[in-house]
C-alpha cells in the first residue's frame, strides 16, 4: 500500500520519458556524444561571460570594503562574541553547486537529454555567480560592521577612538576588513541562488503543479529551500550577520535564481515545465524534418507511378 501511494505521487516510467510516446523519445534523444559539442559551441559566448563573472568576483573579493564610521555608542550592538562558522565557506559550493549538478546528472542518466543537463548547469552557475557578484559589490559599497565587530577591532578589549569619535582598530587587518562585510549575507544569497534553482528544477521535473492534488510532492520542492533557510539562520546564530543581512541575501539569491531558471526552462506550473525550451525546439525541428522527408518520399512515389503509367 505504501509503495502504491508513493508511486502515485510521481510520474510513471513512461511519464519519466518526458511525457512523450516512447518511440518519439527514442528518435529524439540528444546525448552528450551526439549533441554536446554543438550545444557548447552555440553557447560559447555564455560560457565566456561566465568566466568574466568569475574574474569580477575575484576582484570584488580582493578589494577593500568601505570602512563605515563606527562610534562608541554604536558598539552596543556590535559586541557579540566571535565564533567559528557553523557552515564553513568551503561547504557552500558543495551543496549550492555540486549537489544540484549531481542531481542534474542523475536526470541525464535517466533521460539522456543533453539540453536539460547543459542548461541546468549553465543556469545554475549563472545564478550563483551573478548573485555572488551582486552580493560582494553591495558588501564592499555598504561596509556594514558585523555583530562581532568590537572584538575584531579591539581583540584585547581596549577601545580607542579618534577625535571625531570613529574607531581606531588595532586588530589584525584581514579580520577587520572581513568585519566590514556584513550586508548582505554571502552564505544566504549563495544558498538560495543554488538551492532555489534546484527547487525550481525539481518542481518542474516531478510535475508538482500537475493539478492532481499530490501535495506530498511539495515536500521535495521545499526541502532545498529549508536547507538554505537553515544556513541563513546559522549566520545569525554565529553572530556573523544581523537578521537584515540574511533576509536581504536570501531574497537576492532566490530572485536571481528565478530569473536564471526561466531563461532556460518554462515556469514549473506550465504543462511543459518538465523540460527546457531547447528540447521542445529540437523535437519540433526533428518532427518538421521528418514530415518534410515523408512528403518528399510520397511525392517521388507518386511521380514514379505517373511515369509507369
Amino acid at each position: 500500500m505504501a509503495w502504491r501511494f508513493l508511486s502515485s505521487l510521481f510520474p510513471s516510467a513512461r511519464e519519466w520519458q518526458w511525457g512523450l510516446p516512447l518511440t518519439q523519445v527514442e528518435s529524439g534523444r540528444h546525448t552528450i556524444r551526439s549533441h554536446g559539442a554543438s550545444l557548447a559551441k552555440d553557447h560559447r559566448h555564455d560560457w565566456l561571460i561566465l568566466l568574466l563573472l568569475i574574474v569580477i568576483e575575484i576582484v570584488l573579493y580582493v578589494i577593500h570594503p568601505f570602512y563605515r564610521f563606527v562610534g562608541k555608542d554604536m558598539m552596543t550592538d556590535l559586541k557579540y562574541p566571535m565564533k567559528d562558522n557553523t557552515v564553513p565557506v568551503w561547504a557552500v559550493p558543495m551543496y549550492a553547486v555540486l549537489l544540484p549538478i549531481a542531481i542534474f546528472l542523475v536526470f541525464y542518466i535517466c533521460r539522456r537529454d543533453v539540453y536539460d543537463l547543459h542548461h541546468g548547469i549553465l543556469g545554475l552557475l549563472y545564478s550563483v555567480l551573478i548573485t555572488a557578484v551582486i552580493t560582494d559589490a553591495i558588501k564592499n559599497a555598504t561596509g556594514r560592521p558585523r555583530p562581532d565587530f568590537f572584538w575584531r577591532c579591539f581583540p584585547d578589549g581596549m577601545e580607542a577612538y579618534d577625535k571625531l569619535g570613529d574607531v581606531i582598530c588595532h586588530g589584525k587587518d584581514s579580520v577587520i576588513r572581513e568585519g566590514h562585510k556584513s550586508f548582505p549575507s554571502g552564505h544566504s544569497s549563495a544558498s538560495f541562488a543554488g538551492l532555489g534553482f534546484l527547487s525550481l528544477y525539481l518542481t518542474g521535473k516531478i510535475k508538482a503543479f500537475d493539478r492532481k492534488g499530490h501535495v506530498a510532492k511539495l515536500c521535495i520542492v521545499f526541502l532545498p529551500l529549508l536547507a538554505a533557510s537553515l544556513v541563513a539562520v546559522s549566520r545569525v546564530d554565529d553572530y556573523w550577520h544581523h537578521w537584515q543581512d540574511v533576509f536581504a541575501g536570501g531574497l537576492l539569491g532566490l530572485t536571481v535564481a528565478i530569473f536564471c531558471y526561466h531563461q532556460f526552462f518554462p515556469p514549473p506550473y506550465d504543462d511543459e515545465g518538465w523540460g527546457p525550451y531547447a528540447y521542445f525546439r529540437a523535437i519540433g525541428e526533428s518532427s518538421q524534418a521528418n514530415s518534410t522527408t515523408a512528403t518528399m518520399v510520397e511525392a517521388q512515389a507518386m511521380n514514379g507511378q505517373v511515369v509507369l503509367r
